[in-house]
């Protein structure tokens, strides 16, 4: 299918469409400014056109196909991948923030257990609602880190956000694809310069939370679905096959990605003509398949049987349990979570919503973001992610229809905004969305909440100078990295924040936050006593003289963030040290 996609795309498949009353043709390609120029320029009888309708590949000698060529840099899925993995390795890099405790605890520190044998599992591991699938890829990674000698601080912090990049760009490669097969190479382009600009994609796809991971599964997914593709798209029955497959990959990896494949496999179910066989020779094979491995491999590492979708669907949908760690009004991801998200891409994406008509692919997002909107438990908005894409295609739809449309009204008149390469409305555009997303990605990934991931990295280069033998962190709970990053095998506490059985109960990050001074007077009578404290200055201003008074020093101060996010303002992270006796 890939060979073929790009022989449609340098051949140069054309489509009839109507501008100005007049009905003229373009390319698939037709964003391409130097070939519609060429067109524009010769005068063609109606016997000719017919033979350029027939065939349309045109002559490789002709200059100005060279010109369009050349400008046409994406002419294959290996250009766009490449272009696309550049990207992500310099994204990755590039962030360097803390966002969401997940992406170290339930990722890097599950792989760094299983590799290197020390690592905390959080209690979700002990209830069993976590899959080994996830983790399993950072730990080879780990492990090929050891085997060359580079577990070195700066590739233990760098190297999975590295690792997750290369996964990223296959995402944007299927959703380069996708966009192809629906609205054609022109909306291809745009969609995937929405995805790449688009501040929240920048600031989430290249970390390891498995949310990330789920979003290009989902992609490469949707693109093998041919109830997703025009009525008149014809595809293999194999390709469905492989769909099924890497949906149900992402429903092991995380099982509420069950709430997307439930809508797209009905809509399967509906327009197929063979409905027994979708169901009991494709779906209940394939799932039963990848079911049954990962069965498998968490019976291996947790030790005994553990049906991981089981455990997860009772305690956070039946019993509620995600409602511990916060809830918000059933309308948030609508009237906050997605639409910062989507930030000034949004009305972008509703106009090529209505522009596109494409109403089963619109659907999916309306599907996702209304069940999510039933429970309780809402995360700033990576719960949501795997249909940004998604959106962001619409959003390539219509700054597509915004250029077609300005070429379609300048055509048949003198004018030299005909040779523009980009027009000025197209000029605007372009400019406003860099200029609102480029500097919110950049604050978000470079600035904003940093001090917790540079402590954590800050520690692991002190621990190889012997010059930190206990941890002790007074703060939230998962409020920074941990084994993972420190990687050394030494004593280090946290505040613990396992939901309780009975609701009410403050858990002991509650309590620190309540009353620092008396949980940490009375913590420090049973303390194994820290080389280490690392606290917020938030805390730290209570604190002071219970430090001072048992021999701690300011070591180090990180800066952390200007504003508030979900509590008081924690401007900066500061270390202390035991000065001794």
């Amino acid at each position: 299918m890939e060979g073929r996609e790009q022989n449609v795309g340098l051949g140069g498949e054309k489509m009839a469409r109507s501008g100005g009353g007049g009905l003229f043709r373009i390319q698939r390609r037709s964003c391409n400014w130097a070939a519609m120029r060429q067109r524009q320029s010769v005068a063609v009888s109606s016997a000719a056109e017919t033979d350029r309708t027939q065939n349309p590949i045109p002559s490789k000698s002709d200059p100005q196909q060279k010109k369009a060529q050349s400008f046409d840099f994406l002419g294959s899925s290996k250009k766009v991948f490449a272009l696309c993995f550049a990207f992500r390795i310099a994204n990755a890099l590039l962030v360097q923030t803390y966002f969401n405790p997940d992406e170290h605890w339930q990722a890097l520190e599950v792989a760094h257990r299983i590799t290197f044998g020390y690592g905390h599992l959080t209690w979700e591991w002990e209830k069993g609602i976590r899959s080994y699938l996830h983790p399993l890829l950072f730990a080879l990674l780990y492990k090929l880190l050891a085997v060359l000698g580079l577990d070195t601080p700066w590739f233990m912090v760098r190297a999975p956000r590295l690792f997750q990049s290369f996964f990223s760009a296959f995402g944007d490669l299927y959703l380069y694809k996708l966009s192809v097969i629906l609205f054609g190479h022109c909306v291809a382009k745009w969609a995937l310069f929405s995805q790449l600009t688009n501040w929240f994609m920048f600031y989430c796809l290249t970390r390891t939370l498995s949310n990330s991971l789920e979003t290009v599964l989902t992609l490469v997914s949707l693109y093998y679905w041919p109830c997703m593709r025009p009525s008149s798209s014809k595809l293999p029955l194999e390709s469905r096959k492989w769909g099924l497959i890497i949906a149900a990959l992402a429903c092991a990896i995380r099982p509420t990605s069950a709430i997307i494949w439930l809508y797209v496999g009905l809509l399967e179910l509906f327009v197929t003509r063979d409905k027994l066989r979708f169901i009991f020779l494709e779906i209940a094979p394939m799932g039963l398949l990848v079911l049954g491995v990962t069965f498998l491999l968490d019976r291996l590492m947790y030790g005994s049987w553990v049906l991981v979708p089981l455990n997860f669907l009772k305690f956070n949908f039946l019993s509620a349990g995600g409602d511990y760690y916060g809830t918000h009004k059933w309308h948030w991801y609508f009237t906050q979570g997605f639409t910062v998200m989507m930030f000034s891409f949004l009305p972008f994406s509703v106009a090529g919503i209505m522009q596109s008509k494409h109403w089963k692919l619109s659907g999916l997002i309306a599907w996702v973001l209304g069940l999510y909107s039933v429970l309780g438990h809402k995360e700033f908005s990576r719960f949501v992610l795997p249909v940004l894409p998604i959106a962001l295609i619409f959003s390539g739809h219509s700054l597509a229809a915004l250029r077609t449309t300005i070429s379609a009204n300048a055509r048949g008149k003198e004018s030299s905004n005909i040779h523009r390469t980009c027009p000025a409305k197209m000029q605007v555009a372009i400019f406003f969305l860099l200029a609102t997303n480029i500097p919110m990605a950049l604050y978000m990934s470079l600035v904003h909440q940093r001090g917790t991931e540079d402590v954590t990295y800050y520690l692991s280069k002190e621990v190889l100078d012997g010059k930190v033998t206990n941890i002790l962190f007074l703060m939230p709970c998962h409020a920074t990295p941990y084994y993972a990053t420190v990687h050394h095998n030494l004593p280090m506490r946290f505040l613990d924040c396992s939901p309780r059985e009975e609701k009410g109960i403050p858990d002991e990050s509650d309590h620190f936050m309540i009353d620092p001074v008396g949980f940490a007077s009375e913590f420090a009578k049973n303390w194994s006593l820290p080389s280490h404290i690392v606290l917020f200055d938030s805390e730290e201003k209570l604190l002071k003289d219970f430090l001072i008074s048992h021999s701690f020093k300011e070591i180090k101060r990180f800066f952390h963030a200007h504003f508030k996010v979900d509590r008081d303002l924690q401007a900066s992270v500061v270390v202390y040290g035991f000065m001794g006796n």
